[in-house]
């Protein structure tokens, strides 16, 4: 069964968000990024081979294709030249999140239930801040995990705020692979289905 998408979900917040100048170059990219139909992740701003900006964007449905990338480049790459966010030279990068994605919103959690991901909290919770595990679903503002680490006696399921999150993302595993292979099969079945209409 195909996934539907509300337009709406463009403008979902995003619940784990950058500081410092990567939150100033999220703050100019994601209204341009959603007047374009996509949805911004996540901005990483590091001083590899230079200053470098990546940002990742997808559609609503979590794809992003190479032309959607370009199309992006090309509408904030002016933007960029005229708010200038960035004090040095930099080099601009736009991409998918990828098979092993950050999550970063409500639905990503929703959406990658079953799957296994490592979560780094920016506040600790139950005396710790490296989470890694199965990502049972969402409940009210928290993510349940079942955690793979939990020594004898200790609750192997934790209820984690995302909002107290400072990173989560998913960990590449067979199943994650083929998911998202059975994703584009039907995301490509259903451009051809549009263009045979």
């Amino acid at each position: 069964m195909a996934e539907t998408f509300e337009t709406q979900d463009i403008a979902e917040p995003r619940l784990i968000v950058e500081q410092g100048m990567a939150a100033r170059v999220a703050a100019i990219a994601s209204p341009v990024l959603n007047g374009l139909g996509y949805r911004l992740v996540r901005v990483r701003v590091s001083a590899t081979s230079g200053c470098t900006v990546q940002i990742m964007a997808e559609r609503p449905d979590g794809t992003m294709l190479i032309e959607d990338c370009e199309a992006a480049s090309r509408a904030l790459s002016p933007v960029f030249d005229v708010e200038d966010p960035i004090d040095s030279e930099y080099r601009l990068e736009i991409s998918s999140p990828g098979i092993d994605r950050p999550l970063v919103r409500r639905s990503d959690f929703e959406r990658h239930a079953g799957h296994e991901m490592k979560v780094e909290m920016a506040v600790a919770r139950e005396g710790r801040k490296r989470f890694r595990g199965v990502l049972l679903g969402v409940e009210g503002e928290a993510a349940r995990l079942r955690r793979k680490d939990a020594a004898e006696g200790e609750e192997t399921d934790v209820l984690l705020p995302i909002a107290d999150m400072a990173e989560a993302r998913l960990v590449l595993t067979d199943a994650l692979i083929r998911e998202s292979l059975r994703r584009e099969k039907r995301t490509r079945e259903q451009e051809l289905a549009n263009e045979g209409e």
